[in-house]
């Protein structure tokens, strides 16, 4: 089912970095565990559905600490390559997410299990992002503080949406997951599927068939939406801190979108509506969905999940037949 007003048998769900590590917090382990707390309390209506659930997540806050604290640390300890800390990443905040899955059910009495799947994702050595670097990871920086840094470890700075200074880093489109078959299994296994996290490990594949790693970070919604098409699962929902997607945001003729059909939101995207760092790749990733085949792509808050699933909330984006 995929209808709006309905439950879906089989969902794809991606939720925001900042879900996972917002603003305003230190990143001690103990803010790291209340964050997944919250996050497992707000999914348990979800995961107690049965449905096939696979989710992903995003990455950059972590990826971009990890990142800074191998600078600090760089005359004492070498630095691991982008791709590795993309794994390390992916790795310690699914670990987080699984045992808070886990505990939000166990506290149900609801033995369904949480596992995660490391995830490579391959991506064109060509692809041109390797030559423009406009993926905002880590902290947000003053103007200077952004100065410093790139004279002192060459870091690409950018200006992300008038709110700071950020590190930006490659982000290539996807092009394979890989062993995306396994995670077809174990979601149907029943198990709730963590994979893709932080849009997946990205390398690059030989003609042989062997892959190494590559400097970057891919956009988690558009790996969560062609993880969706493969598996042609018909229902994307994009969980971030905002209720709805908006029109002339920031401005007094501010508008939020309830329900659109992929035409009209190409539309506005042209027009120039969703900023690159902000809402401009999700609503990318959820035109991707639907031009691959998808239905519906539900944007939202995460509190507000369930309510999204049934169009009570959020922003839904329809394919243009069934609009």
């Amino acid at each position: 089912m995929s209808e709006q007003g309905s439950i879906p048998d089989r969902l794809v769900i991606a939720i925001g970095g900042n879900a996972t590590h917002p603003e305003g917090i230190r990143g001690t382990p103990s803010e790291q565990a209340a964050v997944a707390a919250g996050l497992g309390e707000a999914l348990l209506p979800v995961m107690e559905l049965g449905n096939e659930l696979i989710i992903t997540h995003g990455n950059g806050p972590v990826v971009g600490k990890i990142l800074m604290r191998q600078s600090i640390a760089r005359h004492r300890v070498e630095p691991m390559t982008l791709d590795i800390c993309v794994a390390h990443s992916q790795g310690g905040i699914a670990y987080l997410l699984m045992q808070a899955l886990e505990n939000a059910l166990r506290a149900r009495g609801n033995p369904r299990h949480v596992v995660c799947l490391l995830t490579q994702v391959e991506v064109d050595p060509e692809d041109p992002a390797f030559r423009n670097p406009s993926k905002p990871i880590g902290y947000f920086y003053t103007e200077q503080e952004a100065k410093d840094l790139a004279a002192e470890l060459g870091w690409e700075m950018r200006e992300d949406s008038g709110r700071g200074w950020r590190h930006v880093v490659p982000s290539p489109k996807p092009k394979h997951i890989v062993d995306i078959s396994l995670v077809q299994t174990v979601a149907r296994s029943g198990a709730v599927v963590i994979a893709g996290g932080g849009g997946g490990v990205p390398v690059v594949r030989s003609g042989r068939g062997q892959r190494h790693g590559v400097e970057a970070v891919i956009d988690k919604d558009r790996t969560s939406a062609l993880m969706a098409n493969v598996l042609h699962i018909g229902d994307l929902m994009i969980l971030t801190a905002v209720p709805r997607v908006a029109i002339n945001y920031g401005k007094p003729t501010q508008q939020a979108l309830d329900r659109v059909s992929m035409s009209e939101i190409r539309a506005l995207r042209a027009e120039g509506h969703f900023p690159p760092g902000s809402m401009g790749p999700k609503i990318d990733a959820a035109i991707e969905f639907l031009e691959g085949g998808g239905r519906r792509v539900m944007i939202g808050r995460l509190e507000d999940a369930v309510p999204v699933l049934r169009g009570e909330a959020g922003t839904h984006i329809v394919a243009d037949e069934i609009a």
